[in-house]
């Protein structure tokens, strides 16, 4: 499986243009399997949440199925959705068939008051393409291992590949790398982050570090800091399953409590 991850600046809460934007820096992706977009791709880490929302089946989503149709892949990411008098961190994933599920946000980043403007989510999306199991999640939930666990009632593996779209600043880039190659190691699966890079409305620096790492932990990617690039990985899945088999760790997870 081929997948594109999206390491680019975002124009503050301006759609249209990162709609263009987008557009040209995928312009030359071809063959890809799914294509990775930032936490709140459309306008960035914002709390003006009442000014900024979508509808749920709005434009954004409009714009990532015509993507997704014309690159024949998966188009992920979040933006910020307005539904029943609530505002969400709402991640799409969209099918070249032009069929969408939705993810929001677990978990919200009170340092920056998100929580005083968003709803939080209440359960995860574990979905399948190709074969391959996703699970992807936004930015803040890469702190909370419990949420992103691997195993169900009967510890068997749940998802093959873990995703975090975010907007994770620059001070903290090394917790960011280091916390999403321990969800590798931890969940025995692939671990797809990816960052932003540039600085957002409230003068905030982001330095990208999206990150790509097997489930051994080994990095798979070639992004470089603070510059915007589009790096094309694949996932082996026929080597994840044989890594298993190997090394079955998965099978003695603690009994403590189970994500459905």
């Amino acid at each position: 499986m081929q997948i594109a991850a999206v390491q680019t600046k975002i124009y503050w809460e301006d759609p249209v243009s990162n709609y263009q934007h987008l557009e040209n820096l995928l312009r030359p992706i071809d063959g890809v399997d799914l294509i990775v977009l930032p936490e709140m791709f459309t306008t960035g880490f914002t709390m003006n949440s009442m000014n900024v929302a979508e509808i749920n089946e709005g434009k954004t989503l409009d714009w990532m199925i015509e993507l997704a149709a014309h690159k024949k892949a998966v188009v992920t990411g979040s933006i910020v959705v307005k539904e029943k008098e609530k505002f969400y961190n709402r991640l799409y994933w969209v099918s070249p068939e032009k069929t969408f599920m939705t993810y929001d946000k677990k978990h919200l980043f009170r340092m920056a008051e998100e929580h005083q403007f968003y709803s939080e989510g209440k359960s995860r999306l574990i979905t399948s393409h190709k074969g391959v199991r996703f699970c992807p999640m936004i930015c803040y939930d890469l702190r909370f291992p419990v949420w992103s666990r691997n195993i169900d009632k009967n510890n068997q593996t749940v998802y093959d590949c873990l995703i975090y779209v975010a907007n994770w600043p620059e001070p903290r880039t090394d917790a960011w790398v280091s916390l999403l190659k321990a969800r590798a190691i931890e969940n025995q699966a692939y671990v797809i982050g990816v960052n932003r890079v540039g600085i957002d409305g409230n003068s905030v620096s982001y330095s990208g570090g999206s990150s790509v790492f097997d489930p051994k932990g080994n990095r798979l990617d070639q992004f470089v800091l603070h510059k915007e690039q589009i790096e094309v990985i694949h996932l082996d899945i026929n080597e994840l399953e044989e890594f298993r088999k190997k090394f079955p760790a998965y099978l003695d997870a603690d009994k403590f409590g189970f994500i459905e």
